[in-house]
């Protein structure tokens, strides 16, 4: 869900820019900065990037910038005469001596100097621009995103390559292990000479405890979950908490797998299992 993108589009004497980034989390996690000229369409706005970012936490601004010759801030020249008007007249009737220098006082009086900005209407003219600069930062901001999901999908496919090999590197250590376990234990009883036995009831009790540690379902099971990946991964639509979910039902397979492998050989290939899986879970956070 990292991205990026800006705009910037000129509409008389403004420059009307937006910018749109966005973070990792796992649901959206929208904030805004919209410049007072356009509070009006804020929800408009919120609507737009909602519908493009989806997931993440998102920063978008939108801002207004001048050129030097409308940055002045103008005076009110009508208000400044009336202000002036009102104060002589007011000496007049007073009998007060006129002010040497009015100018100082003039400059203190109320939206004498004052841009304004506030109230100026926005029109429908300059929405559609300021709406065709939003549309273009989420164009940029795309883009970005669909680059960034190009390699991780690589990355991914890497991954899951690897977790695949090593599932299929237990394979030689797991086909004399059951011969192994067998000869354990009757070796274990031929070491107590004076303990007699059943020999069918220990053959049947060898094929269950056998059987508890046999791990071809978890294989299987595995298997079948690094195709989902690979399916889910190349659906069109957000399926990142999908991918989520699925890379956990990878973790307890191969947990399991772990906690049936007695032999140090396989355990190892394990940890090497997990080590693949962890940073595709790091990853999968990245994927809307």
């Amino acid at each position: 869900m990292t991205g990026y993108g800006k705009a910037s589009s000129v509409y008389q004497d403004k420059k009307i820019t937006a910018e749109i980034k966005s973070l990792n989390s796992k649901a959206l996690d929208l904030s805004t900065r919209i410049t007072p000229a356009y509070r009006e369409k804020e929800m408009e706005v919120r609507g737009m990037v909602s519908k493009v970012a989806q997931r993440g936490k998102v920063e978008f601004a939108l801002w207004i910038e001048r050129d030097e010759a409308s940055e002045a801030t103008p005076i009110n020249g009508k208000l400044l005469r009336q202000y002036y008007n009102e104060i002589m007249e007011a000496c007049n009737e007073q009998g007060l001596p006129q002010p040497a220098d009015v100018w100082p006082l003039l400059m203190r009086m109320p939206d004498v100097m004052n841009r304004n900005d506030s109230r100026e209407e926005l029109t429908d003219e300059e929405w559609q621009v300021a709406r065709a600069t939003i549309e273009a930062a989420l164009e940029q901001y795309v883009k970005f995103r669909t680059q960034e999901g190009l390699a991780l999908q690589k990355k991914f496919e890497e991954k899951l390559d690897n977790i695949q090999q090593l599932l299929a590197s237990i394979e030689p250590y797991e086909k004399g292990r059951t011969e192994k376990i067998r000869q354990r234990l009757l070796d274990a009883l031929e070491a107590i000479p004076e303990v007699g036995y059943d020999k069918n009831r220990l053959e049947q009790e060898m094929i269950y405890y056998i059987e508890k540690l046999d791990i071809n379902e978890e294989k299987q099971r595995l298997t079948n979950h690094l195709k989902y990946f690979r399916d889910t991964m190349n659906d069109e639509q957000s399926q990142g908490k999908k991918l989520g979910f699925i890379a956990q039902e990878m973790g307890r397979e191969i947990n399991t797998t772990g906690s049936k492998s007695n032999q140090a050989e396989m355990q190892n290939i394990v940890v090497m299992m997990k080590d693949e899986l962890e940073q595709i879970k790091e990853q999968v956070l990245n994927v809307l």
